[in-house]
């Protein structure tokens, strides 16, 4: 429209989270995350993918609360190349690529974006399904922000991070088909994301 006063780009419609938004600044180091459950959080929250909102899940079963912001990398897909990259998966899970979020100051609210420096990940396997969760720090933390590699975190931290993913969906009396294979660097971690980002293109175009 000429004239228009709205500061490129804009969005006449809001902007589906996984498919709108770009996968960040300088990826396959520094993406885009899109946040969907916060540590303070006691429900499930995911993103809907027709619509592009949050949807409720399912309540928390257990009292364990995600230690680190949790959401996924917009424009990224877990199928055969992130598979490739697995220790025992035999197919993606067919979502977004999972990215867990350290940061210093407490982040007590979803549907946010932030930038995400890339320095390792989790080689979850669900029901045969490569499901990685990579792990970031908020990029210019004060406290994290110098982090590079997952060897520069706590061993504290990752953790909480390998246990919570390992039981979260424990259900007592059912065996559990979820398992933590490893844990894994940042030269691995970037090569998932970018493994993701292919799968992304393949399945849905540029």
């Amino acid at each position: 429209m000429s004239g228009s006063k709205f500061p490129p780009p804009f969005y006449r419609w809001r902007p589906h989270p996984w498919h709108g938004l770009e996968v960040g600044p300088n990826p396959p180091e520094v993406v885009h995350a899109f946040i969907e459950i916060t540590p303070f959080d006691l429900i499930k929250y995911e993103i809907d993918k027709r619509t592009g909102y949050i949807r409720v899940d399912r309540p928390q079963r257990s009292s364990s609360q995600p230690p680190a912001l949790y959401g996924f990398i917009p424009r990224t897909y877990c199928a055969e190349n992130v598979a490739a990259l697995s220790l025992n998966a035999t197919r993606g899970d067919g979502d977004p690529l999972d990215i867990c979020v350290l940061s210093e100051r407490p982040i007590n609210r979803g549907e946010v974006i932030l930038n995400a420096r890339v320095v390792g990940g989790l080689d979850v396997n669900d029901h045969g399904e490569a499901d990685d969760k990579i792990i970031a720090i908020l990029e210019n933390d004060n406290v994290w922000g110098k982090a590079r590699d997952i060897t520069d975190l706590p061993e504290i931290l990752i953790e909480r991070l390998r246990h919570y993913f390992a039981t979260y969906k424990m259900i007592p009396g059912q065996e559990l088909s979820l398992t933590v294979d490893r844990v894994y660097g940042r030269e691995h971690a970037l090569r998932v994301v970018q493994a993701s980002i292919q799968d992304y293109f393949i399945e849905y175009g540029d």
